[in-house]
Order: structure tokens, then sequence, then C-alpha cells
């Protein structure tokens, strides 16, 4: 375990960042939820916001179409109290006044857990913003015989 000094805490930021690619009508929109190390709350925040700033970017996905990615903000930005170590609470959420079977609906079977789920492939119509130049990388790792025309 590591400890951390009394006067530095520990945050959980909600980074909203949106993909568009070029000539793609929809967007994609992830929340990438970051550890945040910082000695209060505005520092946290500052730190946050550089952190999602640096995330900006663009590449050309394999279809040769440019796809940006945009820091849009943060949903939330929580402190951690505990400290970091196995069982640490990390956030929490509370509700009133929930009923047996709303309590019932929060719940999920095993298989139902984002570990355990199956992974899904995108269908055709998904947009495409995986980056052209790892999937030529791949590509040469898979089949080292590939000649790459833009290096002869």
């Amino acid at each position: 375990m590591t400890a951390i000094p009394n006067n530095e805490k520990w945050y959980i930021a909600e980074l909203v960042m949106e993909c568009q690619t070029e000539d793609e009508p929809r967007n994609v929109v992830h929340v990438n939820i970051l550890l945040v190390q910082a000695n209060s709350s505005e520092d946290a925040f500052v730190k946050a916001e550089q952190l999602g700033r640096e995330s900006e970017h663009f590449y050309l996905n394999p279809n040769s179409k440019v796809v940006t990615w945009i820091y849009r903000g943060l949903r939330d930005l929580m402190v951690i109290d505990d400290e970091l170590e196995h069982g640490a609470e990390l956030m929490f959420e509370e509700e009133i006044g929930i009923s047996e079977e709303d309590v019932q609906a929060m719940l999920s079977q095993k298989s139902q857990l984002n570990v355990f789920r199956p992974h899904k492939p995108r269908d055709a119509d998904f947009p495409s913003y995986g980056s052209k130049d790892i999937l030529d990388e791949v590509d040469r790792m898979i089949n080292p015989e590939m000649i790459d025309p833009d290096k002869n």
C-alpha cells in the first residue's frame, strides 16, 4: 500500500470526450473516468481540465478520414476520502425512498457485469474511429512480409 501524505488527496474526474469523424454525421461520446492527485479541490479541477485538454488529438482512420477527439468538459469531480487500498471506497451515490423493485433493478447478475460480458462486435454502420497508423502497425506485426510502398 502506498501512503498518501495528509496534504494530498485523490479525486475521480469524469471527462466527457467527443469523437468526430470526417464525413460521419454521428459523433461518439466517451466518459473517461480518471484518477487525479491534487492538494485541493481547485487544484484537482485544474489538473482534470488539463488532462482533458491533453487528451484532445486527431489522426486518420483506416478510410483516411480525419478523426478528432475533443474535450467537452467535466461531468463530475469527486474526492476520494479513503486511503487507496483494497476495499477503499472510491465514490458513492445516494438515493432516498427507493422501492424494493427499484433496488432489485439496480442489481446485476455476474454475467451482466462489464468484465464478464462477451465482447459485442460493432455493426458495419458504426463510425470508424480507429487509428489507421495503429492498424497498419498491427498488420506489419502480423504480416512482417508486408512491404510498405511509402517506405520504398
